[in-house]
């Protein structure tokens, strides 16, 4: 079905912008999408992944601010729960604070194209007082690129990122690692104002960690990369969204003794202002 195809009035609701419920982006990975000028955005997440005995799962309160229709920015605050072995500690995370930047958008009829640029700081904050400690024990950064295509029935995103991690007190620095993702959308029905909406997703995740160093010398069971598949759904009513998934691992290459994952999952809420 061609896209002129679809209702006139929905064509045109997606056109000039009236439901801001419909600016989606990926589970895992992130999108172009910004707020509104002086929207404000109040995110919940929760997060389990598991690999070998190890488990962890956070749960972040997000919230975003947007300086003007292509600036958005923002703060979160995370609770974390991390089991290591037999060792078991739960607490607060590392706060962090983020920036993205929407530099270029394209409007066609049913279609938008964008790309942004972002860039989060993770501070030094976490509760490392326990074993294994809840924070980085660093000052992390991460710089990103993504790029959105939505229309009234498909969506693709691409992106890729990477995190520089800071050097502890006692000269371990553990690997930049890379993120790259690729995104495909579906809606199975036309968007109806107001009406709740669905859009079907399947991701693409690359995960690819360079080794740690302590004092400059690289250590063993560090690095390597990861690849995963992960299907997901992003469900909208008005301002408020719901969005979930899990990511399966295909394939892994990681050095010496580390246990691959087993499995991600992440459900979140957000709700626009």
């Amino acid at each position: 079905m061609s896209q002129l195809s679809w209702p006139l009035p929905a064509l045109l609701l997606w056109t000039v912008g009236l439901s801001v419920a419909w600016a989606h982006d990926p589970v895992f990975g992130p999108g172009p999408h910004v707020l509104f000028k002086n929207g404000v955005e109040l995110h919940l997440g929760v997060e389990s992944e598991k690999a070998g005995p190890d488990r962890r799962r956070d749960l972040d309160l997000e919230l975003s601010y947007g300086l003007s229709g292509d600036w958005a920015a923002g703060v979160v605050l995370p609770y974390r729960q991390v089991k290591a072995g037999a060792a078991d500690s739960g607490g607060a995370g590392d706060i962090s604070v983020f920036s993205k930047y929407r530099f270029w958008r394209s409007d066609r009829l049913g279609v938008q194209e964008s790309a942004a640029l972002l860039v989060k700081l993770s501070l030094d904050n976490g509760d490392n007082d326990q074993a294994p400690p809840l924070g980085s024990g660093t000052l992390d950064t991460l710089l990103g690129l993504t790029y959105g295509f939505e229309s009234l029935k498909w969506y693709r995103w691409a992106g890729v990122r990477y995190r520089r991690s800071g050097e502890t007190g006692a000269g371990l620095r553990r690997g930049g690692q890379w993120w790259v993702d690729a995104v495909l959308g579906w809606r199975p029905a036309p968007p109806v104002y107001r009406k709740p909406d669905t859009v079907w997703l399947v991701e693409l995740n690359v995960e690819h960690a360079l080794r740690a160093e302590q004092h400059g010398v690289a250590l063993a069971d560090t690095g390597g990369t990861e690849w995963f598949v992960s299907p997901g759904v992003f469900w909208t009513w008005r301002n408020v969204a719901v969005k979930g998934g899990v990511q399966f691992p295909v394939a892994s290459d990681l050095r010496s003794r580390q246990d691959n994952a087993d499995y991600r999952a992440k459900i979140e809420l957000e709700w626009h202002l």
